[in-house]
C-alpha cells in the first residue's frame, strides 16, 4: 500500500475519489470528524476488505500441498486476513469508509 500511496493521486484515483479523500483528510486534521462514526466506517471497510481477501486463499486448502499446516494454518490465515483488512482500511483502503461515514452522517441528520 505504501507504493500505491507514493504514486500521484491522478494515477490511481478518479478525480471525485481524490477530492473526497482530500476533504476527508482535511476534516480529520481539523478534528471535525465524529470519532465513533469514523471508527465504525473504518471497521466496516476492514470487514469488507477481509471478506474480499478471503477468496484469495480458497485454493490453498489443498492437502497435497507439501507446505500445508493443517487446521492451525487455516485458523491463522483467517486472523492474518483480518489484520490485512484492518491495515488496509487504516492506510486509506479502497475509499469505502469515506462513503460509509458520509452516509452515516446523512442518516443522523434525517433522524433528528
Amino acid at each position: 500500500m505504501d507504493a500505491l500511496a507514493a504514486l500521484p493521486a491522478y494515477m490511481h484515483l478518479s478525480p471525485a475519489q481524490a477530492e473526497a479523500r482530500a476533504t476527508a483528510k482535511a476534516a480529520a486534521a481539523e478534528g471535525e470528524r465524529d470519532q465513533r462514526a469514523w471508527e465504525a466506517a473504518q471497521q466496516f471497510e476492514a470487514q469488507f476488505v477481509s471478506t474480499l481477501l478471503q477468496s484469495m486463499f480458497k485454493g490453498l486448502d489443498n492437502e497435497d500441498n507439501p507446505f500445508g499446516g493443517g487446521q492451525g494454518e487455516s485458523m491463522f490465515r483467517s486472523l492474518l486476513v483480518d489484520q490485512y483488512g484492518q491495515q488496509m482500511a487504516k492506510s486509506g483502503g479502497v475509499g469505502l469508509a469515506d462513503d460509509v461515514y458520509r452516509e452515516m452522517l446523512k442518516m443522523q441528520e434525517v433522524s433528528q
